[in-house]
């Protein structure tokens, strides 16, 4: 067990697929006795235009965070965030919510293709087809990375999921080496976190996202700042797997995890219980 848990990932019910408030939240944050958790609801950027909720969704999101953070205030750090989903769609859309609020952290990630559809939906697709989506997606976190107005980069192997639990597919990323170099030297330079994700470990992939030897090689390239999330969108998964996350952090060589106030990194030493 680890001193100082955090969870850095996490999706209120002002999230569409999100269940649980953030107040909930909290609650379940003291009995776990977690030292921070971040509220980084969804914003999918393509579709923000398009859906009049997001306008709604996006102002609770920060105004209920805001509120639980003077509640819970002394007993653990609440971080005010938000998930961009496919910011580099629409640079000027996402620049415009990033500037409405005062976030801690802003979480930039990919779930579809242009025009596509997340590839949680993908179904009985072909190896071929899923390698080919795949470079795709890859090409998409290059571009959004070359824009890199944010804080932390998502679930790197996101769509390893889907393809998993729809398709019954294993991806060899070896093949896709050029490209995640490509991606990890970006988000050195852009001093952006990479997040360690431990979603998919309650999936049927039971991974985490990235792998150790992502981690590892984003360590050995020069990366500083990693970041953990359970991606919870229920008040149970809360720090689900967090340890792991830790684990594989102190296994790639880094001694802190980092969490942002103010989009400030912030470093927090990696200590276990005695």
């Amino acid at each position: 067990m680890y001193k100082n848990i955090v969870d850095l990932h996490v999706h209120t019910d002002n999230s569409f697929d999100g269940n649980h408030s953030a107040t909930f939240f909290c609650e379940k944050a003291e009995l776990l006795e977690l030292r921070a958790v971040a509220f980084t609801d969804h914003c999918e950027v393509d579709q923000f235009k398009g859906d009049a909720e997001y306008e709604k969704r996006i102002f609770q999101a920060f105004f209920e965070v805001a509120k639980v953070r003077s509640a819970f205030k002394g007993k653990m750090i609440v971080l005010n965030g938000i998930e961009l989903g496919q910011p580099a769609f629409d640079i000027e859309t996402a620049e415009d919510i990033i500037n409405r609020y005062d976030y801690d952290q802003i979480i930039g990630s990919v779930h579809n293709l242009r025009g596509g559809e997340d590839f949680y939906y993908m179904e009985n697709l072909t190896l071929t087809q899923a390698e080919d989506l795949l470079k795709q997606y890859f090409d998409e976190i290059i571009i959004m990375l070359e824009w890199g107005n944010f804080d932390v980069l998502a679930h790197l192997t996101y769509p390893l999921r889907y393809f998993y639990s729809q398709s019954n597919l294993e991806i060899d990323l070896s093949k896709f080496d050029e490209q995640i170099n490509k991606i990890l030297e970006l988000t050195i330079e852009k001093g952006i976190a990479l997040e360690i994700n431990t979603a998919a470990l309650r999936q049927p992939l039971n991974k985490l996202a990235p792998e150790i030897d992502i981690i590892k090689r984003f360590r050995e390239m020069g990366g500083r700042y990693v970041t953990v999330g359970s991606d919870a969108h229920y008040a149970e998964h809360l720090a689900a797997d967090i340890d792991k996350a830790f684990d594989a952090a102190l296994e790639a060589g880094f001694e802190c995890i980092t969490f942002f106030q103010k989009r400030t990194p912030m470093l927090m030493k990696i200590e276990k219980e005695n």
